[in-house]
């Protein structure tokens, strides 16, 4: 996880490798996961590639906690019926209505562990710098309320919002109208196929949503007085669109 953030706020301390693509044309790589990860553990020791362990967890289980809780306040079956009239139909319904029932799921979830996911990821990013501003949990609580206020805490939380509502949106949909339209009853690996759609789906949807994870990650540390905030790794940005127009520029 920190290898791949330090990637994400361009912070590349190690120099591309020379190698061939598959047409045989030498090209340049960057370093990849385990030779990052070695170059964290000679200068922050094994210790360092464990950075915002502790609010990612607890983030995690916030959101988990929060998932339950909101299933039980709303469950599924409280909501609208669906008629049985015509299958086509009464799936597309059911499909729509479970998506609804996840995206409130989701979204109030992601609300209540964002500000746990600003400090992981600020505590990460400190590696940069070789800054201590967020040592703890709790002091980064205190000292993110009284540089940012509330507000502070939720920096980064729209793209990230929209990125999960457009990720279960596109993904149930397209399983859907595939194990609907495009796979046939008649062929006997149906069932097989269906259960895999939603998952294939999901691989392939979430490089659609990247972009939205990627401006939620870079606002949480845009110019918190963090060396990785600043220039030259971004500029100071003046809200998430402002971010997403700069990299869509890029």
């Amino acid at each position: 996880l920190l290898t791949s953030f330090l990637s994400q706020v361009g912070h590349e301390p190690l120099p591309p490798t020379i190698g061939r693509n598959v047409l045989g044309r030498k090209v340049l790589y960057l370093p990849g996961f385990f030779t990052y990860a070695r170059h964290i553990v000679e200068v922050d020791g094994k210790r360092g590639l464990f950075r915002g362990l502790t609010p990612r967890l607890i983030s995690s289980t916030l959101s988990t906690i929060t998932r339950g809780s909101v299933k039980k306040a709303f469950p599924l079956e409280d909501m609208e019926h669906v008629s049985n009239q015509d299958d086509v139909k009464t799936s597309l319904r059911k499909v729509v209505r479970e998506t609804s029932h996840e995206m409130m799921m989701q979204c109030v979830s992601r609300v209540v562990s964002h500000p746990l996911h600003v400090i992981s990821m600020r505590c990460m990013v400190q590696f940069v710098g070789r800054e201590v501003k967020y040592s703890g949990v709790f002091s980064a609580i205190g000292r993110i309320f009284k540089e940012e206020g509330i507000l502070g805490f939720f920096v980064g939380l729209v793209p990230h919002v929209l990125g999960d509502v457009i990720f279960l949106w596109c993904c149930n949909l397209l399983a859907h109208f595939i194990n609907t339209y495009a796979v046939d009853d008649n062929f006997s690996q149906a069932s097989v196929i269906r259960s895999y759609t939603k998952f294939v789906m999901g691989i392939a949807v979430s490089m659609l949503t990247y972009p939205f994870l990627l401006v939620g990650d870079l606002m949480a540390v845009n110019n918190c007085g963090l060396r990785a905030g600043l220039p030259p790794y971004a500029p100071a940005f003046a809200s998430w669109i402002h971010c997403w127009r700069y990299l869509s520029a890029q």
